[in-house]
């Protein structure tokens, strides 16, 4: 999947985006502070700066690994002592950047995000043109543990795509039997995920569902229906949305009988949250990267 030069112009664009707003939001997120409020700044700073939200913004805290973004009138906060993932992605036309940064209330797990900021780190030095997703797997592996910490083993990194977040290819964060490789021109989200020693080092299924992307057309019953289908196809194609988004369509406070019908009629992908199965905490590092030759760009 390889990329013109107006095409990585493009992606360069939403990376420069997507690092400037999680720059930002590093050193907005707060104790105490709203959810819905750090993913509202952060989805407006993404149109202000000139990109369009690639998914809704993930603030996934302590052992919640990822796919928590606020629902409608969310009243939840960032609690004390906390580790909290905010997990950032912009698309300028299509083309996806994809970054993360963990921001640790909790002196006791900054090690942690070391270790996840030291491994993604590892990893770029690694990649290049034609080495195997099991040599980058092993590297961040190595990473991780050499701080005394544990990977999260069934969490991986993706390729990304026009206007797909998950494009084929996958980067498991540890040692792995695969002949898959990187190849030049390639795009790829690298995201190692770091949990304690004694944890289990895997994600579940939580029992929360608040982010849902379209998989196929489907004719709807109601007319309201129809129409917040048009919407939801019109404005995030194959991308992940958020309930709360559809505020903005023209049902505009009217839309929950037609989304409920949409959800019923099996024609989305449904998101649940990704919880560390031991109820460890998990902290997160990630930047999206463009495959050269001899080692990669860092777009994000």
């Amino acid at each position: 999947m390889g990329f013109t030069k107006d095409e990585l112009e493009k992606l360069r664009q939403a990376g420069k985006v997507a690092a400037e707003v999680r720059e930002v939001m590093r050193k907005t997120v707060l104790e105490g502070m709203r959810i819905i409020d750090v993913c509202e700044k952060t989805e407006a700073l993404i149109r202000k700066l000139g990109g369009k939200p690639a998914f809704p913004c993930n603030v996934s805290i302590n052992e919640v690994a990822a796919h928590y973004t606020s629902p409608p009138k969310d009243e939840k906060t960032i609690p004390e002592n906390s580790v909290v993932k905010v997990d950032i992605g912009v698309h300028v036309d299509g083309y996806v950047a994809d970054t993360a940064v963990t921001v640790c209330f909790n002196p006791e797990y900054d090690a942690m995000v070391a270790a996840a900021e030291d491994a993604l780190k590892v990893a770029i030095e690694t990649v290049r043109s034609g080495i195997f997703t099991s040599k980058l797997g092993s590297a961040i592996q190595k990473t991780i543990e050499s701080y005394g910490f544990k990977p999260v083993s069934n969490l991986t990194g993706h390729q990304v795509g026009r206007f797909l977040v998950h494009a084929g290819k996958s980067l498991p964060n540890v040692f792995h039997l695969s002949t898959t490789r990187l190849k030049k021109g390639e795009a790829y989200a690298i995201e190692p995920f770091v949990t304690l020693k004694e944890a289990v080092g895997k994600v579940g299924n939580g029992k929360e569902i608040t982010i849902f992307r379209l998989k196929k057309h489907k004719s709807m019953r109601t007319p309201e229906a129809k129409q917040l289908f048009r919407y939801i196809e019109t404005n995030f194609r194959s991308l992940p949305f958020a309930e709360r988004w559809l505020h903005q369509s023209p049902l505009k406070t009217k839309y929950k009988e037609a989304f409920r019908e949409i959800r019923g009629s099996n024609c989305l992908t449904k998101y649940p949250i990704f919880v560390e199965v031991s109820r460890k905490p998990v902290a997160q590092a990630e930047h999206t990267l463009f495959i050269t030759e001899n080692g990669c760009e860092v777009i994000t």
